[in-house]
């Protein structure tokens, strides 16, 4: 088995694990991170009816570099804004299979002060 073929397996495994307890509701949805090296993605889904209910990334934003804390935090302050305004203000924060540091930790503070609870 190639390098990359065995780190997709072990992000696979660990994706799986963070979501056997974390079930997004209406009432209280999953906000689930993507990090790409350039950007970073969030979205609340309601995983009983299968639709996002808000999403954010800083591609959407006027952000010149979505890869940093910077703008991880913008996304995580919209994304907040954006769910209280249409009545959400609880959360299951899905970290994927990225540890809970840097730039997803940057968004779930952002995202907490901005009216989510998790």
């Amino acid at each position: 088995m190639n390098h990359q073929k065995a780190k997709q397996q072990q992000q696979l495994r660990r994706r799986r694990h963070v979501r056997q307890r974390i079930v997004g509701t209406a009432q209280r949805p999953r906000l689930c991170v993507f990090r790409s090296s350039k950007h970073i993605y969030a979205q609340l889904i309601d995983d009983l009816k299968g639709i996002t209910l808000v999403a954010a990334s800083s591609r959407t934003k006027n952000a010149t570099y979505g890869g940093n804390v910077k703008a991880a935090t913008v996304v995580g302050d919209y994304l907040a804004k954006t769910a209280v305004t249409k009545g959400i203000t609880k959360a299951a924060f899905d970290r994927g299979h990225y540890r809970f540091h840097g730039r997803v930790k940057a968004l779930a503070e952002a995202a907490r002060k901005g009216g989510l609870q998790f």
